[in-house]
C-alpha cells in the first residue's frame, strides 16, 4: 500500500446508494479539469460498455434476464445453415455435424457464461484475465465485432428476401430498412432490450413452432423420407468428413456465447434465495441457447428437403422466407401465408440484430478505446456496425453462406475454447491464476503468452487445414484442429509461463477485497477523483498517480 496514502483515500460511500453532496475523503478535481474523453455520466445509454455492470444496475430477475438473452437467438439463419448442410451431405451427416458442433458449444459455454453471470463481466473483459492480457485481447474483440456484423448482414438479408416477397420491396431498399430500423432500438441498451425480447418472444414461438407442427402431423412418412436422404453430394450416408464440414459451419456460431453474454452479466447476485433461479438463467440462456439453435438447424434440412417436391432450386429452398411461406401455404390462402411469413422474418430479424449490433457496439469500443486512449461513445460503433453489415448485404455475403461461416469457425473455435479452457483447467484445477477475474489495466499485463499463443497456434494451424495446406485429408477437419490445440496448448502454455503472466502485481492499494466470502462482487461505493462519479468495489484501485481512488475507464483513458 502506498505510503503516503492518507487513511482517508479509500473511504467508500455506504453500498448500493449513490448519494449527491458527500464527501468521500478522497480528492475531487474541479468538474472544469475534468477531460471530456474520461466523462461517461449516463451509463444507462452506454450500458457499462468497457467495465463491470453494479449491483445498483442490476434490477432485473433472473427469469427476465434469462427470457432477453435467449430472445437474441432467434435469427433465421440457423435454418439456412441446417438446409445447406443438408442438401449438401445429406440428413445423417448433417445431423451428426449439429449434434457435434452443439456438444462443444455447450461444454465451452459453461465456464465462460458462469464467469459473466457470477462476475458481471463481458467475454472481452473475462479473456483479458484468462489468457490474453489487457491489450491481447484486442484482437479477440475484433473477432467478436466480425461475427457481429456478418450475422447482422445475414439476419438482414433473410428480412430483405422477405420485404421483396411479401410487399415488393427490392432487395437493395429491403437491405437499408433492414439496417438502419434497429439502430433507435440499440441506443438504449438493456433496458429497452429486455422489454422488447419479453414481449415478441411468444409470438415469435408461436410462428416458428405451429406451422412445422402441423407439417409433420399432417405427413409423419416425411420424417422417414428425410432421415434416409444422402443430398446432392457425393457423400456416403455417414461420412466423418462431410460430418466436420458440417460441423465446421455450425461452430463459427460458437461466438454466439459472446452475445448472451453481453446479456448475462446483467444477472442479479447469486444467493441462497435465488440459487435455483439463478442457475436455471445461467445454463438455459448461456450455453443452453445451442439447444433450440441446434433445434433450428435440423428443422432448416427437413424444410430444405420438404421443398425439394417442390422443384425449387437449392439457392432458394435455403433461404427461411421461402420455407415458411411454403409451409404456412399447406394450411392457409396464399396472400395470409406470405404475410405471416414476413412477420415472422421481421420478428426474428428485430430480435437477433438489435443484439447484433448491440454486442457489436461493445467490442468495437472496447478495442478503440483501449488502443487510441479515447472513448467516443458507443452509439458511434452501433452505426459503424451497422454500416458494415449493410455492405456485406451489398456484396450478396448470403450466396456464400457456408465458405463464410466455414472460414471464421476458426479463429471463433480457437478464442472460445483457449478461454473456456483457461478458466475450466488452468485456473480452476492448475491453480495457476486467481479464480476471481481480472480486467483492470494496472493490474494485468499488457500481453500474455499463454492464451495468445494457444490461440495463435490452434487458428493459424486450423486456417492452413482449411485452405488444404496440410493435406486433403486434414482439409475437412479444420474445426476439430482448432479444438484440439486450443483446449491441449492452454495448459501447456500456462505450465511452461508457471502462470506469471497472469496478473502483474497483486494489490490494488485498496484495504476493503473486491468479492466477499462467498464469492460475490462487492457493492460498496467508491469517488474516482478523475472523473468525479462512484463505482462499486470490483471497478475502482488506487492510483499513485492521481493520489486518490480511479475507476477502470479513467484508467483506460488515461495516456
Amino acid at each position: 500500500m502506498p505510503a503516503h496514502k492518507s487513511p482517508l483515500d479509500n473511504l467508500p460511500i455506504a453500498a448500493n446508494t449513490v448519494p449527491t453532496g458527500v464527501s468521500t475523503g478522497v480528492h475531487v478535481l474541479p468538474t472544469d479539469a475534468i477531460p471530456d474523453q474520461n466523462k461517461v455520466v449516463n451509463e444507462t445509454l452506454e450500458d457499462y460498455t468497457l467495465r463491470y455492470a453494479p449491483h445498483s444496475f442490476r434490477k432485473w430477475t433472473p427469469r427476465v434476464v434469462a427470457i432477453t438473452a435467449l430472445g437474441g437467438i432467434a435469427y433465421l439463419a440457423d435454418f439456412s445453415i441446417g438446409a445447406s448442410i443438408g442438401l449438401a451431405y445429406g440428413t445423417t451427416n448433417a445431423v451428426l455435424s449439429i449434434l457435434f458442433a452443439a456438444m462443444i458449444i455447450f461444454l465451452t459455454g459453461i465456464p465462460v457464461s458462469y464467469y459473466a453471470a457470477r462476475y458481471n463481466i463481458d467475454l472481452d473483459l473475462i479473456s483479458r484475465g484468462a489468457g490474453f492480457g489487457y491489450y491481447g485481447t484486442v484482437i479477440t474483440s475484433i473477432i467478436f465485432a466480425s461475427f457481429t456484423f456478418i450475422f447482422f448482414a445475414l439476419e438482414g438479408a433473410i428480412m430483405a428476401q422477405g420485404l421483396k416477397m411479401g410487399l415488393g420491396v427490392p432487395l437493395w431498399i429491403g437491405y437499408l430498412v433492414s439496417s438502419f430500423m434497429v439502430i433507435p432500438l440499440v441506443i438504449y441498451g438493456m433496458k429497452v432490450l429486455s422489454t422488447l425480447q419479453v414481449w415478441t418472444t411468444p409470438i415469435w414461438l408461436i410462428l416458428m413452432v405451429c406451422p412445422v407442427g402441423y407439417v409433420i402431423l399432417q405427413n409423419p412418412a416425411l420424417v422417414s423420407d428425410w432421415s434416409q436422404f444422402t443430398g446432392n453430394g457425393a457423400y456416403q450416408a455417414y461420412d466423418m468428413g462431410a460430418v466436420m464440414l458440417g460441423a465446421g459451419v455450425c461452430l463459427a456460431l460458437i461466438m454466439q456465447i459472446g452475445e448472451q453474454i453481453d446479456y448475462l452479466r446483467f444477472m442479479p447476485a447469486k444467493t441462497k434465495e435465488n440459487s435455483t433461479s439463478w442457475w436455471i438463467a445461467m445454463l438455459s440462456a448461456g450455453p443452453g441457447w445451442v439447444v433450440l439453435g441446434a433445434i433450428k438447424q435440423m428443422v432448416g434440412a427437413f424444410l430444405a428437403f420438404y421443398l425439394m417436391a417442390q422443384m425449387l432450386p437449392d439457392n432458394v429452398i435455403t433461404e427461411p422466407v421461402q420455407q415458411f411461406t411454403s409451409v404456412f401455404q399447406s394450411f392457409i390462402p396464399g396472400s395470409f401465408a406470405i404475410g405471416l411469413a414476413v412477420v415472422l422474418v421481421v420478428i426474428s430479424q428485430i430480435k437477433i440484430n438489435v443484439t447484433n449490433a448491440y454486442s457489436g457496439s461493445l467490442s468495437w469500443t472496447s478495442a478503440y478505446a483501449r488502443v487510441t486512449k479515447h472513448y467516443p461513445g458507443r452509439i458511434v460503433f452501433v452505426i459503424m456496425n451497422v454500416g458494415l453489415a449493410l455492405l456485406m448485404m451489398e456484396m450478396d455475403m448470403f450466396s456464400f453462406l457456408n465458405s463464410i461461416l466455414g472460414f471464421y469457425s476458426n479463429f471463433a473455435i480457437a478464442w472460445v475454447v483457449v478461454v473456456a479452457t483457461d478458466i475450466a483447467i488452468n485456473k480452476y484445477l492448475l491453480k495457476l491464476s486467481p479464480k476471481e477475474p481480472e480486467f483492470r489495466r494496472e493490474m494485468l499485463y499488457d500481453f500474455n503468452p499463454v492464451g495468445l499463443v494457444s490461440f495463435g497456434l490452434a487458428a493459424g494451424l486450423s486456417i492452413a487445414a482449411f485452405f488444404g495446406l496440410l493435406g486433403e485429408f486434414l482439409a475437412s477437419y479444420s474445426p476439430l484442429i482448432a479444438l484440439v490445440v486450443g483446449f491441449v496448448m492452454t495448459p501447456i502454455m500456462g505450465l511452461i509461463t508457471g502462470g506469471k503472466y497472469y496478473i502483474k502485481q497483486g494489490d490494488d492499494g485498496i484495504d476493503e477485497p473486491r468479492f466477499d466470502s462467498e464469492g460475490t462482487p462487492v457493492a460498496t461505493l467508491y469517488h474516482c477523483v478523475d472523473c468525479n462519479e462512484n463505482y462499486e468495489r470490483p471497478d475502482v484501485m488506487y492510483s499513485t498517480a492521481h493520489s486518490g481512488v480511479i475507476c477502470s475507464l479513467c484508467k483506460t483513458l488515461e495516456k
